[in-house]
């Protein structure tokens, strides 16, 4: 994921704002080879939960749209994991099937310490750790 420091920042606050639920989120990114982030959008976990996420297909479906809309294309999917470590769920996985390409980016909470911020892609379920680049803004 090239994402720079300030978008990188904005993902972690999210999911500092509310450290007992899952926050959730996507990532836009410049529709060219490098894809760099361009933008996040913070999206509403509809089951507020430590265990799981989720977001309305209603309002995904509008993100997305606004995205497309700016020539760019859906990067990411982030949400935070506040109990465990920064590392795809089964249910992570089961998600990711319905989204090839797309990168997940999650932010480790567990313990209380310094959140820890790893990205992934999953394609038939095969984990592999995408490392994070700083990009410009």
């Amino acid at each position: 994921m090239n994402i720079s420091r300030v978008l990188l920042d904005e993902v972690i606050a999210h999911a500092l704002e509310d450290p007992a639920n899952e926050v959730c989120g996507v990532v836009a990114v410049a529709d060219m080879p490098e894809r760099p982030a361009t933008r996040v959008h913070r999206a509403t976990n509809v089951h507020a939960s430590p265990m799981r996420f989720e977001i309305d297909p209603a309002e995904l479906l509008s993100l997305y749209n606004a995205i497309e809309d700016r020539g760019e294309v859906l990067g990411a999917i982030y949400h935070s994991h506040v109990r465990s470590a920064p590392y795809p769920s089964q249910t992570d996985v089961n998600f990711a099937a319905n989204w090839p390409g797309v990168e997940w980016i999650i932010v480790g909470l567990a313990g209380g310490a310094e959140p820890e911020v790893r990205s992934y892609s999953i394609d038939d379920g095969a984990i592999e750790e995408v490392p994070i680049a700083d990009a410009p803004v």
